[in-house]
């Protein structure tokens, strides 16, 4: 039996407190937490204490000691990257490049221009050591089952006649994330951090790629950074066109999405059921028959499992090739950066159509 990989997180805000470490308790078995790491010592040892309870051997780590700790610590083979949007990336090379897999919270980048960077830099590795560490971005849509199954239903619609994604978010001073300061220093604000999320999903539904972007973007909400508002037509590479649409902050929050097909429809709408949080998904067929599911979140769980898989598979075979999990893939995550990097693209010039970059 292949020995249990041993991780550490760097990072220890509100997503790595509220959900890493409690989903990572739930899948204890499968791994050894070895530090988690934050640029302070306080913040390092207020996450620490929280997850003690579920890993009594988890080190402390803060600052740059620290974090070369973390680096030279040869038995640390995965270590996930959960900090501020813009020191991400060049923090997830470093590790990279030290040899390490990297499982990086989304958004991939905070813009085309970092993507194309960070993917040259990544590639180069190929050429520096023996194997070139995973890269993966933890992009939780892609495992929630409802997009998962969703997709298969496809076959049954027929073809794809149009898609929309209507977004109205709950990003208040009620939200935990409401006064994070790096979303609200960071390129695209909220649409960004938030947007890809709801790329993915549609991503993931239908199968192919979006070609191009019109959008128009406004700030209305003050309290907001800049845009808070995207209205964007979009047009598939399949022939078919659709609509997303982003708001924010709304007093009546709704998440949709629908894909419409010449001989029926699907749609998956966030909601709960019976006390736990997660999505329906209801297929409308020819005459007027409907069926519906709900399927609880479960996607972080999934993706930790998974990125835990690869990082297992690909020691055990040492040098050999092997192929991770292509949701979780670095290109991925790309992919959903440059649909909204086109958008706010768009809308800075006025709704002109923009080609969304290939990778």
């Amino acid at each position: 039996m292949a020995e249990r990989p041993q991780i550490a997180i760097l990072g220890a805000g509100i997503f790595v407190r509220n959900s890493y470490i409690p989903r990572l308790a739930e899948i204890s078995d499968l791994f050894i937490l070895k530090a988690i790491w934050s640029r302070s010592q306080e913040s390092a040892k207020g996450a620490v204490e929280i997850a003690k309870k579920f890993f009594p051997e988890v080190e402390c780590k803060w600052g740059e000691a620290g974090l070369d700790d973390i680096i030279q610590n040869s038995s640390i083979i995965g270590v996930a990257v959960v900090l501020a949007g813009q020191t991400q990336v060049d923090m997830s090379l470093r590790l990279l490049k030290a040899g390490k897999h990297v499982l990086q919270e989304k958004p991939a980048a905070s813009s085309i221009s970092e993507v194309e960077t960070a993917l040259s830099s990544y590639n180069s590795f190929g050429t520096t050591l023996p194997s070139r560490p995973i890269w993966a971005i933890a992009e939780n849509y892609r495992f929630e089952p409802a997009f998962l199954e969703s997709k298969k239903m496809m076959a049954e619609i027929g073809d794809v006649m149009n898609v929309q994604v209507i977004i109205e978010g709950s990003m208040n001073s009620s939200n935990p994330y409401f006064s994070s300061s790096w979303r609200r220093d960071f390129t695209g604000g909220f649409i960004l951090d938030m947007g890809v999320h709801f790329i993915a999903g549609l991503r993931m539904m239908v199968g192919c790629e979006i070609t191009s972007v019109s959008a128009n973007t406004s700030h209305i909400d003050t309290t907001l950074p800049p845009p808070d508002i995207i209205s964007s037509t979009i047009q598939l590479e399949n022939g078919c066109s659709g609509v997303f649409v982003m708001v924010v902050s709304s007093r009546s929050p709704k998440v949709l999405w629908r894909v419409v097909g010449l001989k029926g429809t699907i749609q998956v709408e966030r909601g709960n059921k019976e006390g736990k949080h997660g999505y329906s998904v209801a297929l409308f067929t020819a005459g007027g028959q409907s069926n519906s599911w709900f399927y609880p979140f479960c996607g972080v769980t999934e993706e930790l499992k998974t990125f835990l898989s690869d990082i297992s598979t690909v020691t055990l075979k040492k040098n050999q090739s092997y192929q991770a999990e292509p949701r979780l893939s670095y290109l991925e995550g790309a992919r959903d950066i440059a649909v909204l990097d086109a958008m706010l693209e768009s809308g800075k010039r006025q709704g002109a159509p923009v080609q969304v970059k290939r990778f």
